[in-house]
């Protein structure tokens, strides 16, 4: 088949897969700016975007379209390498801007494909693959079970670690180096390399290329900031529609992990017992604590009373069972 056999052919399959990679890349960069400006909207998409069967088929296309990207490049390396000795492969009337970027290419690919691995690691393995497995992630902070599709609690748990910021910026300027130099390069190698129009070309990718970057950094910083905030796990619309995940999915053992937060974390509200509040939900109320209820505002069901992770003896100041108990043994004690 030419597309294997022929140098034409494997460069036309690197151009094509490119050019879909690039549409991609942009889309990517797009969804994930709806997370800074309306971040339960970028959970609806999250959760659109899940192990449906039409999402599953875009995920197969777009795994294919990166491995036949990888293995052509690869491919193309060798193959130059090989005809040429230790010249790269070189280009006529190549711009000094994009110089390097043209020589190393399969370097500049090597880091990209290292920080795909590790943005499908963070996000793909604990919200597609997770939901396709049927099984949650776990925050290892809070240790409650995440849903797959809480795209906004991921972004937390991802950018808390200051060092993914780093790993970020240096995958980011690697793929614009990447995407300036194959966004005109893959029209070259269609065979659209006229002078007139391949300047504008170039300057088209340029453009383009900094411009998808450079939301991408604006993006990660953004999260950065909100995560140390704990702004994607307190934040009250965000923390009703963890809670609607939880009753819709199936096997969150952590379920209540929210709704008794947020039912219990108001000002107007008593701290109930049931489960109570975590470390990781703040609460402007002083009757709740870090695990259970603590304080004079504690309202423990019946019979409940002492038990672990409901209300602790010492904070049961609401349970009449125990109040009349304790009044008794008074009085028995003074008889």
């Amino acid at each position: 088949m030419w597309l294997t056999s022929s140098s034409i052919g494997r460069k036309l399959v690197m151009s094509l897969t490119g050019a879909f990679l690039i549409l991609f890349v942009t889309f990517h960069a797009l969804m994930n700016g709806v997370a800074i400006f309306w971040p339960t909207a970028y959970n609806v998409i999250c959760e659109f975007l899940g192990a449906n069967w039409y999402a599953l088929v875009g995920s197969l296309v777009l795994a294919l379209g990166f491995i036949l990207h990888i293995v052509y490049a690869t491919w193309l390396t060798v193959q130059n390498r090989k005809a040429r000795g230790n010249a790269r492969y070189e280009v006529t009337s190549r711009p000094p801007q994009v110089e390097w970027s043209s020589k190393n290419m399969l370097v500049l690919g090597i880091v990209v494909l290292a920080f795909l691995v590790l943005h499908l690691i963070q996000f793909w393995t604990k919200m597609q693959f997770a939901e396709i497995l049927g099984r949650h992630a776990v925050d290892s902070v809070s240790g409650a079970e995440v849903p797959p599709a809480a795209g906004t609690w991921f972004l937390e748990m991802a950018f808390s670690n200051g060092l993914v910021l780093a790993c970020y910026l240096v995958g980011f300027i690697a793929l614009w180096f990447h995407m300036t130099h194959g966004f005109w390069s893959m029209f070259q190698s269609c065979g659209w390399n006229g002078k007139i129009w391949m300047s504008r070309l170039k300057c088209i990718g340029n453009v383009w290329t900094t411009a998808v970057i450079a939301l991408f950094i604006a993006e990660a910083i953004v999260f950065t900031v909100q995560a140390h905030r704990h702004y994607y796990t307190t934040n009250e619309d965000l923390v009703e529609q963890y809670v609607e995940m939880y009753q819709l999915s199936d096997g969150a053992a952590d379920a209540p992990y929210f709704e008794a937060s947020k039912g219990a974390c108001d000002n107007a509200t008593p701290c109930h017992g049931e489960k109570g509040c975590k470390a990781a939900t703040p609460c402007d109320n002083p009757a709740c604590g870090d695990a259970t209820c603590v304080g004079a505002n504690c309202t423990c069901p019946a019979g409940t009373c002492g038990q672990e992770g409901v209300c602790q003896e010492n904070n049961c100041n609401g349970c009449p069972s125990q109040v009349a108990a304790a009044e008794i043994e008074t009085v028995t004690v003074n008889e």
